[in-house]
């Protein structure tokens, strides 16, 4: 029987255990960026997808390379005939049917088919290297995505932090008319542009804390999670200005950008598969084996039996099957080579796009910044120039606008270059 002293002591420990997972729930994880690196890349299904995929095609070598070995099997034949029994119809092949139990073992091995398994081999070595290649491209989009959600959560954040604060100074004045009204200093028309302002800010509000929430929803499935999580976003300090050449980055970019160098691989595949496939007109000639022991048979039957021999196969007509392979797998080389091309005309576009969006990003940061300073001096001027009775309320309610707009433009001026030199990043093949 339990105590009750024990008792109580587990009550006590159950309620603290309760109340440490309640607030670990009510307080939200810490996260930097390079944590949220680190949870994608070993938390995300698709990364996790196209290695799985990269080790099946690595597999595929070792298939063509069984050919070039010797391929040894063993048998046990056991047959019951009819005397003098003959099969009379469906075969050329000897058609006499003995009696006999034997076991055996058969051997072939290919001597030369003059290049087309080991061509087929490497063809098939390149493909897997460009499917691992893969990985890598996929972790950069997987990492972009990580980026572009992490600072559109922290926009969103900040966003939030100024509509709750809009709203607080908007209250503020609202209550000083208010009293002012109350007074007869003021019209009752002031404390309804009073309040209009204020339900604004509210709306600006409700839309902030909805975005968080979306934004939050967008980061936890690009980390790999099913369900929304909630973290607290650590600040990363800005980046370095833009490259000053854009052309040299697009060089970079032609040399170093993942799926490129998954495309140049199946292109080499894609030849070496070419050249196995003009090797089908070359004779095939493999060494055969067979051995074994027959411990029951009819008379005329030995208790032993070996034999070897050498089949050479030469191909003379096949109906243009060969020259149709060849032409197709020529072809297909060919059509790798343009699209290559295609993708690095993309490339270089993409690049260019980016660095512009990144300068453009870059120099609202100085204007949008001066833009607040400015929006913050109109609002105290305005309402100096209201508390003294000089100006009206419509004045007032535009610098406060005009100073919510600064502020918004800032912060979305901030995380927008950090995101769109990310995306830079990745379009030059840096992001990994």
């Amino acid at each position: 029987m339990l105590r009750p002293g024990f008792i109580k002591l587990l009550i006590i420990c159950i309620v603290m255990c309760f109340s440490e997972l309640v607030i670990l729930a009510q307080n939200p994880k810490m996260l930097t960026l390079t944590e949220a690196h680190n949870i994608a890349l070993n938390n995300h299904p698709q990364i996790d997808s196209v290695k799985l995929r990269a080790q099946a095609a690595s597999q595929v070598p070792t298939e063509f390379r069984s050919a070039l070995l010797p391929s040894v099997s063993t048998s046990m034949t056991v047959a019951g005939a009819e005397e003098n029994s003959r099969i009379a119809a469906g075969g050329l092949n000897n058609p006499i049917i003995l009696s006999r139990y034997s076991n055996g073992i058969s051997m072939s091995q290919l001597i030369t088919d003059f290049g087309r398994i080991s061509n087929l081999v490497k063809s098939a070595d390149l493909h897997a290297r460009a499917e691992g290649q893969k990985i890598e491209t996929t972790k950069a989009d997987v990492l972009l995505l990580v980026d572009q959600a992490y600072f559109a959560a922290l926009r969103a954040q900040s966003l939030l932090q100024v509509a709750q604060e809009t709203v607080k100074a908007r209250q503020l004045v609202l209550d000083q008319i208010t009293a002012l009204a109350n007074s007869k200093l003021k019209s009752s028309l002031d404390v309804s542009f009073a309040k209009v302002n204020l339900s604004e800010s509210q709306l600006l509000l409700l839309k902030a804390q909805n975005d968080v929430k979306a934004t939050f929803a967008d980061l936890s499935v690009a980390l790999g999670y099913r369900d929304s999580q909630e973290f607290l976003l650590s600040e990363e300090p800005l980046p370095p200005d833009p490259p000053a050449d854009v052309d040299s980055l697009v060089d970079k970019a032609i040399r170093n950008r993942p799926e490129l160098l998954t495309l140049r691989l199946e292109r080499d595949s894609a030849l070496k598969f070419a050249k196995a496939e003009h090797r089908l007109n070359m004779p095939t000639i493999t060494m055969i084996g067979s051995a074994g022991y027959t411990p029951f048979h009819v008379s005329n039957l030995s208790n032993h039996y070996t034999a070897a021999g050498l089949n050479i196969s030469i191909p003379i007509f096949t109906g243009h099957l060969y020259s149709a392979r060849q032409a197709e797998a020529d072809l297909k080389v060919q059509a790798s080579e343009k699209y290559i091309q295609e993708i690095e005309n993309h490339v270089a576009r993409d690049v260019k796009l980016a660095w512009l969006n990144a300068n453009t990003a870059f120099k609202r940061l100085d204007l949008t910044a001066e833009l607040l300073n400015q929006a913050v001096l109109a609002l105290d001027l305005a309402k100096t120039r209201y508390d003294l009775g000089l100006s009206s309320i419509v004045e007032l309610n535009q610098a406060q606008l005009n100073k919510t707009e600064a502020e918004i433009a800032h912060s979305r001026a901030k995380y927008e270059y950090q995101s769109q030199y990310s995306l830079l990043q990745y379009q030059l093949g840096d992001l990994h």
